[in-house]
């Protein structure tokens, strides 16, 4: 069975309260960084404006952000990317009644029931997902060839060789077109491919090895040495795993810091603002979102990914958002984003990658 798209369908423009609808208000804004007084805050569904009579689709949305209209286009950017006199979308209605229209239906009702990808509301450990999987396995397999999907992942496929060896295959054969995680997936990532371990344990037989507390540290130390991922890669020799993978492959990655890091490796972002645009640069592209164990970085991914994408050439389609973690409390934490555009699988993540990896049809 194949995968197919489910079909956009706009909005009918030709509806009295649309048509009749009056110009969305534009204000300038007052300062750098600031928005005008009742500014209209973004949703993940599509939303278009009317503008000098004419409707515009938001075509690179962004959840709590806002609209400013500029060239002839509908530009939604984060507050700290507002700049003094930018023409922004005012309003607080969402029925086109003040030019602004929220439109959640065009890939069908929100009606979890009918939905094949639908969000179920209480995903647990005892929920059966033998149906999700194989939907997801159509997915993947549709997207290597017509999409892009962006794995967003924790630092527990660094502690497994089993999974470190199945992610390692899913970039290999084209599953991977980014990849964004925090320091510590990289550390241990390139520990184990430098020492056989992962934060001193050996990532088969997770036996603890003498002084291996100092492995992380001297792996850290040893690529701020030779000035980069690649060149650590190149100098030591290094012939496998995640991050091999991705500079082989040429699959881009984005590592977020954060206070606790350890290090960092020179290629992680300090500045929380610079991995935030970023990370929203790898968003902005995917089609597919795949968040792994990481509580935070899937709730900030989740906050940047709207439930649609608008193509090159002008297709609307829609925006597949996972979220896969043992802890359910996580994957239900994004059960507010709408069916549209978020699904839980409660599972341990090593499991999850390396069952994926056979069900798209590699062979571990």
């Amino acid at each position: 069975m194949s995968f197919e798209l489910k079909q956009y369908n706009p909005p009918d423009f030709t509806q009295k309260f649309l048509r009749e609808a009056p110009d969305a208000c534009l204000e300038p804004a007052p300062f750098d960084t600031v928005a005008p007084e009742n500014f209209h805050a973004m949703s993940i569904y599509p939303e278009y404006f009317k503008i000098h009579g004419e409707w515009l689709l938001a075509e690179e949305s962004r959840m709590d952000c806002v609209a400013v209209y500029e060239d002839g286009r509908i530009y939604v950017r984060e507050f700290r990317h507002i700049r003094k006199g930018d023409l922004v979308v005012t309003g607080r209605t969402e029925d086109a009644s003040e030019g602004i229209y929220v439109y959640p239906y065009g890939f069908g009702k929100l009606d979890a029931k009918k939905e094949i990808f639908a969000f179920r509301q209480t995903r647990s450990r005892e929920t059966a997902f033998s149906r999700d999987y194989d939907e997801l396995y159509e997915l993947l397999n549709y997207e290597k060839e017509h999409g892009n999907i962006l794995w967003v992942m924790g630092p527990a496929f660094s502690f497994d060789a089993d999974a470190r060896n199945a992610f390692s295959k899913l970039i290999a054969n084209g599953y991977v077109d980014g990849l964004m995680a925090g320091n510590a997936l990289a550390v241990h990532d390139l520990e184990g491919a430098y020492l056989n371990t992962a934060l001193g344990q050996d990532i088969y037989t997770q036996e603890s090895m003498e002084n291996g507390h100092y492995h992380h540290l001297s792996t850290i130390n040893r690529v701020r040495g030779c000035g980069s991922i690649e060149n650590f890669i190149k100098e030591e020799h290094i012939d496998n795993g995640i991050i091999y993978n991705c500079v082989k492959y040429g699959v881009p990655y984005v590592l977020a810091g954060s206070i606790r890091d350890d290090g960092p490796l020179p290629e992680v972002y300090g500045n929380v603002y610079e991995a935030q645009d970023a990370m929203r640069h790898c968003v902005r592209k995917a089609t597919t979102v795949i968040c792994l164990a990481t509580m935070l970085h899937t709730i900030a991914t989740g906050n940047m990914t709207p439930s649609y994408r608008v193509l090159p050439d002008g297709t609307v389609r829609e925006v597949y958002f996972y979220c896969v973690d043992i802890s359910e409390f996580t994957v239900n934490k994004l059960s507010d984003r709408g069916s549209l555009s978020a699904h839980g699988i409660v599972t341990n993540v090593q499991d999850f990658v390396t069952n994926v990896c056979k069900g798209v049809g590699i062979p571990l």
